[in-house]
């Protein structure tokens, strides 16, 4: 499937990608271009559209580590959700939860907002083979652990390097779209929200995995002295009321520890 993305640059603008890139199988490298001649590199699959390079957080910045990116998913991912919530919580019981609430459809149109490695999307490609998936990350080290484990998996992504507070497609693009544990990350958490709503169909649907305020004293001040990261936290009160103000309302929720899991519909 061919797939249009919008210019960084000249935001009317159409960048036509090729099927091909989306086939992890065979190393795909080359440029694509707008009319206007602003031009993009791919390389091994990953399509660079991030124009320049702004100011990150520490917990960002240490995204962007290759030793981060090669040890993120096996060590610690599989392992996150039982440690925050306190309690037995396999990967597998969130990808049974993924794939309730966002149920991907045939030659439907998906998109995994700061993907790391990719889990999200692989998952929801071997689900249903006809969807297509779009995964983007401004870590160009979390991309090529996402290519090798994509293509491990045979799970055909469209990897794009941008910036998810200026994404690169047009207004009503997808039909779902998904985010796990980058909310917490974001330094314009309001104005990414902005960007989902503006990317996602009318009827599309939004999955979210976040971190909530602890209610302990110790999970406070653990809290707390991750501030200075860069790393934020908000009650289930607070993420709700930041949902509504970027224009969704909330479908469904489940929280366990401090972990919540939020299925939002665009209002």
């Amino acid at each position: 499937m061919k797939f249009v993305v919008r210019s960084p640059i000249y935001d009317s603008e159409e960048i036509t990608i090729p099927p091909e890139v989306s086939n992890l199988a065979k190393s795909f490298n080359g440029t694509v271009c707008s009319p206007k001649g602003d031009e993009y590199k791919i390389k091994n699959n990953i399509v660079d559209l991030l124009t320049d390079q702004k100011s990150y957080t520490l917990a960002q910045s240490t995204n962007q580590w290759k030793l981060t990116a090669s040890v993120y998913e096996d060590v610690w991912r599989v392992r996150s959700l039982s440690l925050l919530t306190g309690e037995p919580f396999p990967v597998d019981k969130e990808k049974e939860l993924l794939r309730e609430w966002i149920n991907p459809q045939p030659e439907k149109k998906y998109l995994d907002v700061g993907c790391s490695t990719c889990l999200y999307a692989r998952f929801l490609k071997t689900l249903e083979p006809k969807s297509f998936q779009v995964a983007i990350d401004f870590s160009a080290a979390m991309l090529e652990e996402a290519r090798l484990k994509s293509e491990a998996d045979q799970a055909d992504v469209l990897l794009i390097r941008a910036d998810a507070r200026e994404m690169p497609f047009f207004a009503k693009t997808f039909d779902g779209v998904v985010m796990g544990g980058t909310l917490n990350e974001l330094t314009d958490e309001l104005k990414v929200l902005f960007e989902c709503r503006r990317v996602m169909k009318k009827n599309g649907v939004l999955f979210l995995m976040h971190l909530i305020q602890s209610d302990s004293w110790y999970g406070k001040v653990l809290q707390n002295s991750a501030g200075w990261s860069g790393i934020k936290f908000w009650t289930v009160e607070q993420s709700n009321e930041l949902f509504e103000r970027a224009g969704f309302r909330v479908e469904d929720q489940m929280t366990k520890g401090i972990v919540c899991f939020t299925k939002l519909r665009p209002v």
